[in-house]
């Protein structure tokens, strides 16, 4: 990937960040929701990658 494309990227991960952050205090949404909301994410994610490798056995 270029270099150009990956710093792009990254100004948008953090961009699409701030935002989500922005919305959810602006929403008055506690702290706990938020981590929550994250953990149940991130483990959904992780259940739906069970079967796939990305590596060489």
């Amino acid at each position: 990937m270029p270099l150009p494309h990956f710093l792009v990227l990254i100004a948008a991960v953090i961009l699409f960040a701030a935002l989500t952050l922005w919305a959810a205090f602006s929403a008055d949404a506690s702290m706990v929701v938020l981590a929550m909301v994250a953990l149940s994410a991130a483990a959904a994610l992780h259940l739906s990658q069970r079967g796939r490798h990305d590596h060489d056995a």
